[in-house]
């Protein structure tokens, strides 16, 4: 990693989930135009990389995730013209932009896919995965993400396709080499538009299990992953397409250990640049900072100067991250700082979801009718109908909904928060007047200012990127404090943050005396109670040192 300085591992990347960030027409969805518009804001941020949802045409019963046309816009979204004026604007402003692809699966109302399931013997038939079921019931025991089984029987031709995720989500099948060819082809198509990479959806189900066998328990669905072929797929995909291009290319990549995580971003194997892997938001449903410590250790220990990995604690799938990993109440703005300066300092790309700049916080609906999420609303159906208390599915669905993280951006206190002058998709959080981009704009001491020195901090000291990563040993089985250092050469930063409502007391190892000390940056003003050998943090403090050389 030392001596294979790049820019995607300089960079700082900003999600735009575009349908919830900002409306330019007043039908009620975010659009193209309206990320144009608001494009200065993220500049200002400091942020190199923008990541851009799914914009693709689709009939969006999972917003976006279901494509029917990969080289066409959703009107929702807007044209391709004025797609083609925010790539272009994006440029302009010394930021790049990657794309959201899902090459899993299409929607159902995808071209191939009706040909696909017009007749047994239709050229595209293969294009998909069709099998016959078994005694009247589906070909295995499989569940999808989103459904109790992942196969659909199809009247018309007496077979089941599979989807791993919704019903409206068939599967491609990776087998087939004119499918494959199709999708290279689609992929140079935007590469050749200018656009500086790709986030690949849902990757690590490309290749299925051979066979396709029972599972013994079908509720843990690690099956759906990680299969034999899928690196080859992948090898494949960067032959014909990625290393032709100057891009960086991310990965979805579920269930996956360090050693798996490696295999798609090891940089002697030519697979991806780097990964999303989801030990934190997928496993660990509640802060445990010693669960957090040995997730860290772990992937630095197996990828670092091998391959590079991401830093993020929330997305459009996962509920924001000072509510579900902070403290979104008396020390919201404090924890939003605290956890910002974790992930910036660790090591590994930093992404930033929108609204996370201003500790935008997750939200609870009083009715299921509220939620949009197409995997909420399956999980609250299935748990009725077998008999369970709506009123306690839901208050069991609430905090990790997916629609945490999509309700409306909150850009002022006027009217569903500045975001459109029409009805929103969906509610906007009741807490906008107090939290909303204009008044952090307003405030020298807001969480976004405090965003924009992190990143100035990452821009100028090469450290906070190349460096490598020591825990200080005395806390590693600290479950408040976490203390760790990065060092590039003869620089040398000391990263203390106390993860908690209450305050905390830390004695200075010896190498590190507060007169060695140069605070770079703290989310509090300096504590005058400090003594040399001594630190008192207060609740969710953050603080980034420099250690001056004897």
């Amino acid at each position: 990693m030392n001596n294979n300085k790049t820019w995607w591992k300089e960079s700082v990347v900003y999600q735009v989930y575009w349908r919830s960030f900002y409306d330019s027409d007043g039908d009620g969805y975010g659009d193209l135009e309206g990320l144009i518009q608001k494009l200065d804001y993220i500049r200002d941020l400091g942020v190199d990389i923008i990541w851009l949802n799914p914009v693709y045409e689709s009939p969006d019963k999972d917003n976006g995730y279901d494509i029917s046309d990969y080289e066409a816009i959703m009107p929702k979204a807007g044209t391709m013209d004025i797609w083609e004026r925010l790539l272009s604007e994006v440029h302009a402003r010394g930021m790049k932009l990657i794309m959201d692809l899902v090459v899993n699966h299409t929607s159902d109302r995808h071209p191939w896919f009706l040909e696909s399931r017009s007749s047994r013997d239709n050229p595209k038939r293969d294009w998909y995965i069709w099998r016959d079921g078994k005694n009247g019931e589906p070909p295995n025991n499989w569940r999808s993400y989103f459904s109790p089984s992942a196969w659909e029987w199809d009247e018309a031709t007496g077979q089941y396709y599979f989807h791993s995720f919704a019903v409206e989500q068939p599967d491609l099948n990776w087998k087939n080499p004119e499918l494959r060819r199709e999708i290279y082809r689609m992929m140079r198509f935007w590469l050749d538009k200018g656009i500086d990479g790709f986030r690949l959806d849902a990757i690590a189900l490309l290749a299925k299990p051979e066979g396709f066998p029972d599972a013994e328990n079908p509720e843990d669905i690690r099956y759906l992953t990680n299969n034999p072929g899928l690196h080859d797929y992948i090898r494949e995909m960067n032959e014909q397409v990625f290393r032709h291009y100057d891009i960086v290319t991310v990965g979805e990549t579920a269930f996956v250990s360090p050693e798996e995580g490696l295999k798609f971003v090891g940089e002697d194997r030519k697979e991806l640049n780097t990964l999303f892997h989801f030990e934190v938001c997928d496993e660990m449903p509640a802060w445990d900072m010693l669960r957090f410590k040995e997730i860290q250790r772990r992937w630095y220990k197996v990828l670092w100067g091998k391959g590079t990995n991401s830093q993020f604690l929330n997305n459009h799938d996962h509920t924001r991250q000072v509510t579900r990993y902070g403290n979104d109440g008396p020390y919201r703005v404090q924890s939003a700082k605290l956890l910002a300066t974790m992930l910036h300092t660790l090591p590994g790309i930093p992404y930033i979801y929108q609204g996370e700049e201003i500790g935008m916080t997750g939200v609870r609906f009083d009715s299921i009718d509220q939620y949009n999420d197409i995997a909420m609303k399956n999980r609250y159906d299935e748990e009725v109908r077998k008999g369970r208390d709506p009123q306690e599915v839901l208050q069991s669905l609430q905090a990790l909904s997916r629609d945490n993280s999509r309700t409306p951006m909150q850009w002022n206190d006027s009217l569903h928060a500045g975001f459109t002058t029409g009805t929103p998709w969906i509610n906007v959080n009741p807490n906008y007047k107090e939290i909303n981009v204009e008044k952090d704009l307003s405030d020298p001491n807001s969480i976004y200012r405090y965003y924009q020195k992190l990143i100035e901090l990452r821009k100028k000291h090469e450290v906070m990127v190349y460096g490598d990563f020591e825990e200080l040993p005395e806390w590693m089985e600290d479950e408040h404090l976490y203390v760790y250092t990065r060092t590039l050469g003869d620089t040398r930063w000391l990263i203390v943050l106390n993860h908690s409502d209450e305050p905390s007391s830390m004695r200075l190892p010896s190498d590190y005396p507060a007169s060695a000390l140069q605070l770079l940056l703290s989310n509090y003003p300096e504590n005058e109670a400090d003594t040399d050998d001594r630190i008192e943090l207060r609740p969710h403090e953050a603080r980034i040192y420099a250690i001056r050389r004897a």
